[in-house]
């Protein structure tokens, strides 16, 4: 199973990468893998304010339907539209092409609060 260093982690199995004062937000590998395949995902609207642990997006698979948490509170500012015609991508790129939304982030050290890929690792194993 992936999962790269460089990303923050949810236990609810959102990854989350830090560029600057934005996060982009996805589902983790092991996510999409007990998912099984995913059919639909519900898009957050870019201007939506969230606050860490809302939901913000929802994604529904051949086996169930998924809330999507923000793992930071922000600003939505933008949206991975390619998952609307190709929902499938999260299971095949979880972590490039299958990002869900990009976060304008309030508070910086909540980054910091998120698990790293070894504290995830020991969640999941």
């Amino acid at each position: 199973m992936e999962l790269p260093k460089e990303l923050k982690y949810t236990a609810d199995h959102e990854w989350v990468k830090l560029d600057g004062g934005r996060v982009w937000v996805g589902i983790t590998d092991y996510a999409q893998d007990a998912l099984g395949d995913i059919v639909f995902v519900g898009l957050p609207k870019v201007g939506d304010t969230c606050s860490a642990g809302s939901s913000i997006a929802e994604v529904e698979s051949t086996k169930s339907v998924s809330d999507i948490y923000a793992p930071v509170s922000g600003e939505v500012v933008s949206v991975n539209e390619a998952l609307l015609e190709n929902p499938e991508i999260l299971n095949s790129d979880p972590y490039d092409g299958g990002w869900i939304c990009e976060i304008s982030v309030t508070d910086l050290s909540a980054v910091d609060a998120l698990l790293d890929s070894d504290a995830y690792q020991a969640l999941i194993a």
